[in-house]
């Protein structure tokens, strides 16, 4: 039977405001210039329930610029994040030849500098959208996003879809830098020993909360909440029960619920791990 108008309308609007969490925490990835509302609005409603502070993650130029101006006007609620996205390094080679590639990766690396700009990221690679014939580009862009974070002490946020192998193998090649975050890990149990075991962060988002995900969670299950973050990814992998809506900061509550459910531990408890984290990570550029 179709569904009706209001259904539709349903679905695609913007899920309620959940319980506040005792602690305050930190969404450690957003796209709040993807999102519906006015990032005022989507801040707000964010500290409304313990979220007080999001990492927003430009991943183009246009973005990354984006990102900067919005740490700038939002200074106590947003830290920015640039880079070039793993599908859009290869894009741009592939449309615009090696010299693009070059031009944005040197824009990215000047605005990475500002102060607002806590990480280099999301870098990484994706074998799910990008073909063989943009892999050379993806792999050439991530090397130097790995050299930039390292260059100028910032934290690597990754982006690692379809790619478990070959990111960790460059990681070694290349050697992580001192803060290297797994944004929306997405590995399995042995993975996240291996991840965890050299100090690195993993960050899970609403995906965990899925049905289908009980390897995400067994990796879960396994990462010392020592290394934990917690994510939207907004306005994607919004968590259960409100999948197929846009995700936004404020549902970051329903994932670390979730998320102390599978690690056996009282969510204020988690929250304070992760907010602690959180810091840690990202801290703050050297005067």
């Amino acid at each position: 039977m179709p569904q009706s108008k209001a259904a539709r309308a349903a679905r695609v609007e913007i899920p309620p405001l959940p319980e506040p969490l005792a602690v305050p925490v930190i969404d450690s990835h957003t796209h709040i210039d993807m999102q519906e509302p006015e990032p005022a609005l989507v801040l707000e409603r964010a500290a409304a329930v313990g979220v007080e502070r999001v990492v927003q993650i430009g991943c183009d130029v246009e973005r990354a610029h984006w990102a900067v101006k919005t740490a700038t006007e939002h200074p106590d609620r947003v830290w920015a994040a640039v880079a070039l996205h793993p599908n859009e390094a290869p894009r741009l080679e592939l449309e615009h030849g090696p010299a693009a590639l070059d031009a944005a990766l040197e824009e990215i690396a000047e605005l990475a500098a500002l102060p607002q700009v806590r990480a280099v990221g999301e870098t990484g690679l994706d074998h799910f959208r990008t073909g063989p014939e943009g892999r050379a580009a993806q792999e050439r862009s991530f090397r130097r996003h790995i050299a930039l974070a390292k260059e100028l002490d910032r934290t690597l946020v990754i982006h690692d879809r379809d790619a478990h192998r070959d990111v960790l193998r460059v990681l070694e090649e290349e050697g992580a830098p001192a803060r290297t975050v797994f944004h929306c890990f997405s590995g399995d149990a042995a993975m996240a020993r291996y991840c965890a075991e050299r100090g690195w962060f993993l960050s899970f988002a609403g995906n965990v909360t899925f049905r289908s995900a009980e390897p995400l969670r067994e990796a879960l299950a396994v990462t010392p909440p020592q290394r934990l973050l917690v994510e939207t990814d907004a306005p994607f992998l919004t968590p259960a029960p409100f999948r197929g809506r846009p995700n936004a900061p404020h549902l970051i509550p329903h994932t670390l619920r979730a998320m102390a459910g599978v690690l056996g531990m009282d969510e204020t408890e988690l929250a304070r791990h992760i907010a602690d984290n959180s810091r840690r990570a990202f801290p703050a550029p050297a005067a």
